[in-house]
């Protein structure tokens, strides 16, 4: 009986010894510490452009592992899904702290604005690719079409994922001032309108005695994990506006813009 392990066993039948490996084969103990070497070099690298070194490297890994990544969709926890949860609402709750010592004559609706626009997930994109964290990801087997999709549509959930794990890592100090460092600039120079483009729409119908907006779903594309919605929005008399999305929200306030642009509603 050979006592040997499978992976010593494996090591020496693809060892440089063996003729069928030919005298240039890396042995894979080599490959192997190579291999965690560049992991290690890689979220270094990360660690540095968010601006916190982790305690538990666990928590980073975790933040940027995608569910397609999994060997098996029950282990669904070791994915980012559990820390961009918990990274929404610490970033909701660093935001309105931020908002609230800024803007000491705001209002509670002029302050649930500024907020809505700050933690919505393109934000969060944006901080993402300001920081180059696209490719840290950690995806499953998929095409490079596919790959590239949906890099581009989980990018802000990997940030609301960092947040989750530099909390955790670090406590509330280290995530506020991961948050602080990447929105205040962005609080202090929003770049776009308090008011929902839906509501100003609604505003519009009304002054003219028309009814409520509708919206209906008029199309559903792409895979489960990364949809596109195509909504239309209808008001009598008007020709229907349509818009694009990556959920049905986003796609209502696109045909809503859509409409008020066509219309020259100011």
């Amino acid at each position: 009986m050979n006592d040997e392990s499978p992976d010593l066993q494996t090591s020496s039948k693809t060892d440089g010894a063996s003729p069928e490996a030919g005298a240039g084969a890396e042995p894979p103990a080599a490959k192997k510490r190579r291999s965690k070497a560049a992991a290690k070099a890689e979220a270094a690298a990360i660690e540095a452009r968010i601006g916190h070194k982790f305690a538990d490297p666990s928590l980073l890994a975790t933040a940027f592992t995608h569910v397609s990544a999994l060997k098996t969709a029950r282990k669904r926890g070791d994915s980012y899904q559990r820390l961009e949860f918990l990274g929404d609402h610490v970033l909701g709750l660093i935001v309105s702290d931020m908002l609230y010592r800024t803007f000491p004559k705001a209002n509670e609706g002029e302050l649930s604005k500024r907020l809505a626009d700050l933690v919505r997930k393109e934000t969060c994109a944006d901080v993402a690719r300001s920081l180059d964290l696209l490719e840290g990801i950690k995806l499953g087997a998929v095409g490079a079409g596919a790959s590239a999709r949906l890099r581009k549509s989980v990018i802000g959930d990997i940030c609301e994922a960092v947040i989750g794990a530099v909390y955790l890592d670090g406590g509330y100090p280290a995530a506020a001032d991961f948050v602080q460092r990447n929105w205040e600039e962005r609080m202090r120079t929003l770049k776009r309108p308090l008011r929902d483009p839906k509501t100003v729409l609604q505003e519009w119908a009304q002054g003219k005695g028309l009814p409520t907006p509708v919206y209906r779903e008029v199309e559903r594309t792409g895979p489960h994990h990364d949809p596109q919605f195509r909504v239309a929005v209808d008001l009598p008399g008007l020709e229907a506006a349509e818009g694009l999305g990556g959920n049905k929200r986003a796609a209502e306030k696109a045909a809503a813009s859509a409409m008020i642009a066509r219309e020259g509603v100011k």
